[in-house]
């Protein structure tokens, strides 16, 4: 096939159906009809005399050809958008998706203000946040399926991510009001919980993969001791919910305890030991690290973190 002979629109659709998986969902990206996706896909199939992409369930699986061919189509076009960008960034201006990934503590402590903020400034763009991935927050990135995750460190950061530190995420105990067992030991909220009793509590752990251990597991070592971890789910929220209902007790993100307080019959304690407050960073792709438009998302951001005050001190214990 000869370059000339390329329509550039094609490239644009081909790499939506990477992205999306999904000829309904890659038309809303970039702004076509499904039959007009359908359309160009068969003139990039005959272009590239291979099948590109192949419907397994209700997605479109790119082919090995696809595949190799994606990550050249998005250098591309990412080349043309730098060509094409006015000099002058104006976010009043910007039509354009951003796909975040976050947990539940991003969706509900952090994405009503940032929305309402975007709203305000860009009102033609569009947010998606992406619930946490377990351990691939990388080729996410690299394979553009986000722009943005807001996630702890990654240990062993790859090159090609890029990261900015946000907040840090100190732990708090996390117990329904009027628990049994705290206040027979005569605690108020915000007291420290001796760690006999942390240990024998039944705790609740979110937990993406339904591991049964975390960090507060890994600090207690240290300790030598352990801890009942009798439930595991994956959001934060269902933890919460989990612990306001029950006996369960729960250790939290400080900021995500403290907020549950306001619509749940919870209150927060002091856990019996330091435990290392986890970073929380901004993960992006470096071939971002210039782009007016990211660098816009990720400064908004970080200012709607900062307005928020997520990093609060470390709860000590006494």
């Amino acid at each position: 096939m000869h370059f000339n002979a390329l329509d550039l629109n094609l490239v644009r659709v081909f790499d939506a159906l990477v992205r999306e998986r999904s000829a309904t969902r890659a038309g809303d990206r970039i702004g076509l009809s499904q039959p007009a996706v359908s359309a160009a896909l068969s003139r990039l199939r005959h272009a590239f005399n291979d099948q590109l992409f192949v419907r397994r369930g209700n997605d479109m699986v790119p082919t090995p050809r696809a595949e190799a061919l994606a990550p050249l189509a998005r250098a591309a076009l990412a080349q043309i958008e730098r060509m094409v960008a006015p000099p002058d960034f104006r976010p009043a201006d910007l039509e354009r998706t951003f796909t975040l990934m976050g947990s539940d503590f991003v969706s509900i402590l952090i994405m009503p203000d940032l929305a309402r903020r975007i709203a305000t400034i860009a009102p033609r763009v569009l947010l998606r946040l992406r619930d946490t991935a377990i351990g691939d927050v990388p080729r996410m990135l690299r394979e553009d399926l986000i722009d943005l995750a807001i996630e702890p460190t990654i240990p062993d950061r790859p090159e090609l991510v890029s990261s900015q530190d946000a907040f840090s995420s100190p732990f708090a105990l996390l117990a329904a009001r009027g628990h049994p067992a705290l206040t027979a030991a005569g605690l108020a909220p915000g007291d420290a919980v001796p760690l006999d009793l942390f240990c024998q509590l039944r705790h609740a752990l979110r937990s993406v993969d339904g591991t049964a251990t975390g960090l507060v597991d890994r600090t207690l070592q240290v300790h030598g001791r352990s801890r009942d971890v009798a439930l595991t789910v994956p959001h934060f929220q269902g933890v919460a919910l989990a612990v306001a209902q029950s006996d369960l007790v729960a250790a939290l993100p400080a900021q995500f305890a403290e907020a549950m307080t306001k619509s749940l019959a919870v209150e927060v304690y002091s856990l019996p030991f330091p435990v290392d407050a986890p970073t929380i960073q901004l993960l992006w792709h470096t071939r971002h690290d210039e782009d007016a438009a990211h660098r816009w998302l990720r400064q908004t951001m970080l200012d709607t973190i900062a307005a928020l005050r997520l990093d609060i001190a470390q709860p000590s214990a006494d």
